[in-house]
């Protein structure tokens, strides 16, 4: 699609919940790979996880956000016009999380509500979508639920959030601009191989198995990620997307209040930024403290880290999400007055 720009869409507040539970890759792990895990902290920058308990389900989470949310700001559940779950974690294969959700809620039958399949780059993606159901007109109100359920013990590199958006139409709001990438040549960089109607789960996939002795046991159903192939793909796709979403809304690189970005890891990140010439007061992170909660990671760094800054304010930032797919979204968005409550442990 690249660059877009949607008319009449303001953005009314935010609302994230993390999982109690917080692991550390440093302690919570096998004494043999301690040395193993000091260097990867280093490199990656993640130290400590937020991870659900085993009854809990991403649209737990999502659900106490969108509660924490609602009443922030004070919006009655039958005005609610859509509700959009963005996650690749649902409760069921079948039905819809959002139509449970939507239930649970308390909403309307009347409410639009449906699942979208996206990780990384789900945040930019979620909110140009509700926002052109609101540009349109067919909608007033709607809410978009982003995020998953990814972490395990094992794996140092992803957490749990759930978190909720509230978008309504507004001939008094300013523009938002997007541009919104997809490259499925590389869909094999990030893939769970087993489990779809491609190659469904049998007793062959649950059996640990390892290439070699010195790598790691893990399983034919477990995420396969090219850890080279990800660097490489976001830090060249990343940083010429944002200037020409900048160049495109006419918008200068230091008017700009903060850019926040996926939270991949610290060299991809710490690479965009440097290509880009940012100040590190400009790129709030939550890496060492909530890992890489997927699609949810803009929401959680920007309720964890600037929350008071932008809540009730106005601010101009730049989101951005990317990885799974290939995707890449990215979005320029003025935020004024829109309410930020605190972040929810659940």
């Amino acid at each position: 699609m690249g660059v877009s720009t949607l008319k009449n869409v303001r953005f009314a507040g935010m609302a994230s919940c993390v999982p109690k539970r917080i692991v550390s890759n440093l302690v919570d792990c096998k004494p043999q790979i301690r040395p193993e895990r000091e260097r990867l902290v280093r490199n990656i920058g993640i130290e400590f996880r937020r991870l659900s308990q085993t009854w809990q389900c991403f649209s737990d989470l999502a659900f106490e956000a969108t509660e924490q949310l609602l009443d922030t700001l004070q919006w009655q559940r039958d005005e609610i016009d859509a509700l959009i779950v963005v996650t690749q974690s649902p409760d069921y294969l079948a039905p819809a999380t959002a139509i449970i959700l939507q239930d649970r809620l308390g909403l309307p039958t009347t409410t639009i509500a449906f699942d979208v399949n996206l990780g990384c780059s789900a945040y930019p993606f979620g909110l140009h979508l509700l926002g052109s159901m609101i540009a349109s007109g067919a909608v007033k109100k709607g809410l978009l639920l982003v995020g998953d359920k990814a972490g395990t013990l094992d794996d140092p590199l992803f957490s749990d959030a759930g978190t909720a958006t509230a978008l309504e139409f507004s001939s008094e709001a300013p523009p938002m601009y997007f541009d919104l990438n997809s490259d499925g040549s590389g869909h094999k960089a990030i893939i769970l191989p087993v489990g779809g109607s491609r190659e469904p789960v049998g007793p062959q996939h649950l059996i640990p198995f390892r290439h070699s002795e010195h790598d790691q046991w893990r399983r034919a159903v477990d995420l396969v990620l090219d850890g080279p192939a990800v660097l490489s793909f976001s830090t060249q796709r990343v940083p010429p997307a944002v200037h020409q979403l900048l160049d495109y809304a006419q918008a200068p690189i230091d008017g700009v209040d903060y850019f926040i970005f996926h939270q991949a890891n610290r060299m991809i990140n710490e690479t965009i930024r440097k290509k880009l010439g940012l100040p590190v007061e400009k790129v709030p992170s939550t890496l060492r403290d909530f890992g890489n909660t997927s699609g949810a990671s803009l929401p959680v760094t920007m309720t964890a880290r600037i929350r008071e800054q932008l809540d009730g304010q106005s601010n101009r930032v730049v989101l951005c999400g990317f990885g799974i797919g290939l995707s890449w979204g990215t979005c320029l968005v003025d935020i004024s007055g829109a309410r930020f409550p605190e972040l929810i442990e659940a």
